[in-house]
């Protein structure tokens, strides 16, 4: 039998294709097998992103700055309800100026839809406070973005909030919202 030597392995004729079959089966197959989850892997997931999600709400109704910063990716991109794109540090900060006061924060209607690594949270959210001193109040449609990292953890990568319907009329002893959106940071 004939034998060729490349870079010292030795390579038999005939081997290879089988071998090569194999292994573009294996290829083809796990990315199905790991898309599929278990349906128990699955519940625990959605459990796991149901449980950040409070866990954020909490955190921002006590202006816990510390637990935001373990919840928010460093590459974390946000859209607020006034239209800003904001990254974690400025995010962080309106939270530590206390620029953002959210004094009421209730979720409804929250679904939490798993692909792969990936979990989009989307829910209808009604919230009081106050936005650089004016206070502020309405019902928003949000969708947050969790990655699962390889230690296990979440992290929010990606969040937009969107008003449902027009302004509301400002709350009894309030001032009237703001009608431009703030100046980027």
């Amino acid at each position: 039998m004939a034998q060729r030597t490349l870079q010292s392995r030795t390579f038999r004729p005939g081997i290879g294709l089988p071998a090569l079959a194999v292994l573009a089966a294996m290829v083809f197959t796990l990315p199905t097998q790991a898309n599929g989850q278990h349906p128990k892997r699955k519940d625990q997931y959605k459990h796991q992103v149901e449980q950040l999600e409070q866990a954020w709400r909490t955190a921002e109704l006590s202006g816990d700055v510390d637990a935001m910063s373990k919840l928010l990716s460093d590459d974390f991109v946000g859209i607020n309800m006034t239209g800003q794109v904001v990254t974690k540090m400025q995010m962080l900060d309106r939270m530590r100026r206390r620029s953002l006061v959210l004094t009421k924060y209730e979720l409804n209607d929250v679904k939490v839809k798993l692909i792969g690594m990936t979990a989009v949270v989307t829910s209808l959210a009604n919230v009081e406070g106050s936005n650089e001193g004016t206070p502020m109040h309405g019902t928003f449609r949000y969708t947050r973005v969790y990655s699962r990292l390889a230690t296990g953890t979440w992290q929010i990568t990606n969040f937009e909030a969107t008003r449902v319907g027009p302004p509301p009329p400002p709350p009894p002893g309030g001032r009237p919202p703001r009608t431009e959106a703030p100046k980027p940071e």
